[in-house]
């Protein structure tokens, strides 16, 4: 027994050591994901926008007992649609159908590098699907820099958005008042040096508090699974300019527009916040990502929105804390 207490830490070390080479291990990824499998079938929008032919992977997911009404899931940067999967299970079995596109740039989409990406431009990208769908009012969900386009979404096409649900939404403050720019090909240089272990390290310590549970390693996998292709460099430049695009256009000045009735899915916990780790004073760097407050303060800003803060939870209560994320949700659509 003393022997096996003594080989505990090195056990441990083998363990952490097996689970991230299993990891690293796995085969690498191609930049439009084709040989990664979604949870249900994707199907293609062709796009002619910007002079480019280009096309939008989505899931149409339809529920065996339609209640009529369609429910859109916008992703966040560090991810793409398969993250929705629960959710898409559970909104189907309430009777919703689920509509959830990769945005340009993203995930199965086309990747173009030469592309000006704005929150306008991914706006109309996501009507044109929805037009196509033959589909004139839906609910909107977005999650991180999702909850940003789906702001803009709902400001551009308020009379298609019945209700607006934000999730951890990023943009809830203008980072580029207290943090430096960072430019395109800054950027570019610090995606091409991404990999499993530091894109491991940003999430835990932004997303979960450092509270690493094995499942979450499969959306750091899809964002880096393809870092040893050799045309990620493809990636790397979109990366770049959709990071530019999240600091550059704030949408927090806007959400006092904001008509359609509206809920804030808070997960308190959350520490996210663009270029902090480029603030030098860090009594200032303390202050950004406090969402225990950044939730309340867009409340405020949003005239009649309804507010649920999860305590304990990070950036992605609809990974980490699924139970407690859908269930105001679902009331919320019902309501």
């Amino acid at each position: 027994m003393k022997l096996l207490i003594k080989q505990l830490p090195l056990l441990l070390l083998i363990f952490i050591y097996s689970l991230s080479k299993a990891q690293t291990d796995r085969p690498i990824l191609d930049i439009m994901l084709s040989n990664y499998q979604y949870p249900y079938e994707v199907n293609y929008l062709p796009l002619k926008s910007q002079g480019e032919e280009i096309k939008m992977a989505y899931m149409d997911v339809r529920s065996q007992k339609p209640n009529g009404q369609t429910v859109l899931l916008l992703h966040g940067k560090n991810f793409n649609g398969a993250y929705w999967k629960t959710t898409v299970q559970a909104l189907n079995t309430a009777g919703y159908r689920v509509v959830v596109p990769d945005q340009i740039g993203f995930g199965k989409s086309s990747k173009p590098t030469d592309y000006q990406f704005s929150f306008q431009q991914l706006a109309e990208n996501t009507k044109a699907l929805l037009d196509k769908l033959g589909i004139d009012k839906i609910d909107l969900l977005g999650h991180s820099m999702g909850g940003m386009l789906a702001t803009r979404f709902t400001l551009m096409y308020p009379e298609t958005v019945k209700k607006l649900i934000l999730e951890n939404p990023i943009g809830l403050e203008d980072w580029k008042l207290v943090a430096p720019y960072t430019s395109i090909d800054q950027n570019f240089q610090m995606e091409l040096k991404t990999g499993y272990e530091s894109a491991k390290k940003y999430q835990s310590g932004f997303y979960y508090d450092n509270k690493w549970k094995p499942e979450y390693d499969e959306w750091v996998y899809l964002l880096t699974g393809w870092t040893k292709a050799k045309d990620y460099p493809i990636v790397a430049m979109v990366n770049a300019k959709t990071s530019d695009m999240i600091f550059t256009q704030p949408v927090v000045y806007e959400f006092q527009y904001i008509k359609n009735p509206t809920l804030l899915i808070i997960g308190t916990r959350d520490r996210t916040a663009i270029g902090k780790a480029q603030v030098k004073d860090p009594k200032v760097a303390a202050k950004m990502g406090l969402y225990q407050h950044l939730g309340k303060e867009t409340q405020q800003k949003i005239k009649g929105s309804k507010l649920v803060e999860l305590d304990n939870v990070g950036h992605l209560p609809h990974i980490e804390a699924f139970d407690r994320f859908i269930n105001p949700l679902i009331s919320f659509l019902k309501d």
